[in-house]
């Protein structure tokens, strides 16, 4: 993301901000719509709207309906999805788990805005007691993840679980925006991401010849095939957005999620365009081996030099909004 994506953002959010305070302040003076009682079950002990006059409000999640405060003030996050979802809301967690890289949070995420989390252990295995111990009164995460962690982590504060996390971002931050109270907020971030997008598909010559240039998402991944990434994971909804073609290689991919291969057969990841990450020490994911070989180094991509290697972090793991943004300059960037 450009200086000048993140101060117009800034902006918009301050905006929103400025709006739902006010919406706030006459709601506490007893203009407020709500019923005074919300259905569902009443999952967490602490409300964090005690005391201001509103009551909780209720959220559809993957696990059913939650109870969360009108205003919640200490969140947890336990996943990246969820911390790139708060952080792009303007809302800093108390605490969030770090991913298994050596920068903890991912490193596309502003240092100022993940200085002063509590890192609370690793995504998939978070530690209970120090989560509690910030007393938070909304934890964020999702069901494929920490399922089987939802009646302890309901019994110290609401817990809002979105059923998958990956392909379905987008319908997971109007989750995340709704358990935040952060819908107005969560549309300018959204109507700023589509305005992005077109100016990208603008760049790249517009909607034809962006649809003509077939692309490829390859992962080198340490302990595991190497994968050529489907159309149903979140990298695939960005090139989607941008109008980018898919080689027909990805139609292959299990679940729609990659069509993994080894590196003898890497060939069949030839594109217009490849771009590449990897995840874990680059020889034990054979991205050394593949790609000094003669059948990477003859691939039509390599050839025309439109190989592009990428951060892993922001290309794979961030998953969000503020990673989508850097994504998009980075294909206008390369692609142009």
């Amino acid at each position: 993301m450009t200086a000048k994506t993140l101060s117009h953002r800034s902006r918009l959010l301050a905006a929103a901000s400025l709006t739902v305070a006010a919406a706030l302040t006459l709601s506490a003076c007893g203009f407020s719509t709500e019923s005074g009682s919300a259905s569902g079950s009443d999952s967490g002990s602490g409300s964090g709207s005690e005391g201001s006059g509103e009551a909780p409000r209720t959220v559809k999640t993957a696990m059913g309906d939650v109870k969360v405060p009108a205003a919640p003030q200490r969140v947890v996050v336990l996943d990246t999805a969820e911390l790139d979802s708060v952080l792009t809301l303007g809302v800093k967690p108390v605490g969030a788990t770090h991913a298994d890289v050596d920068s903890g949070f991912l490193n596309y995420l502003p240092k100022d805005q993940v200085a002063g989390i509590t890192d609370v252990g690793q995504m998939m295995t978070p530690n209970l007691e120090a989560i509690a111990g910030l007393k938070p009164d909304l934890i964020l995460t999702s069901k494929i993840r920490h399922g089987d962690k939802y009646a302890e982590l309901s019994k110290i504060a609401p817990t809002v679980m979105t059923e998958n996390t990956g392909y379905p971002w987008k319908e997971n931050f109007q989750v995340h925006a709704e358990a935040l109270n952060k819908k107005a907020e969560a549309k300018m971030v959204t109507d700023d991401y589509a305005r992005h997008v077109a100016d990208v598909t603008k760049a790249l010559g517009g909607k034809e010849k962006a649809a003509a240039t077939e692309v490829n998402m390859v992962r080198f991944v340490e302990g595991a095939d190497i994968r050529i990434y489907g159309k149903k994971n979140y990298i695939a909804t960005i090139l989607a957005d941008v109008g980018l073609g898919r080689p027909a290689i990805t139609d292959k991919a299990k679940d729609g999620f990659s069509y993994d291969v080894s590196p003898e057969k890497i060939d069949l990841a030839d594109a217009d365009a490849v771009f590449h990450s990897t995840y874990g020490d680059p020889k034990k994911s054979k991205e050394t081996q593949t790609t000094g070989s003669g059948l990477w180094k003859n691939m039509d991509a390599v050839k025309n030099g439109k190989v592009f290697a990428v951060d892993d972090q922001l290309w794979i793991q961030g998953i969000g909004y503020t990673a989508a943004d850097k994504i998009l300059h980075e294909l206008r960037t390369n692609l142009k």
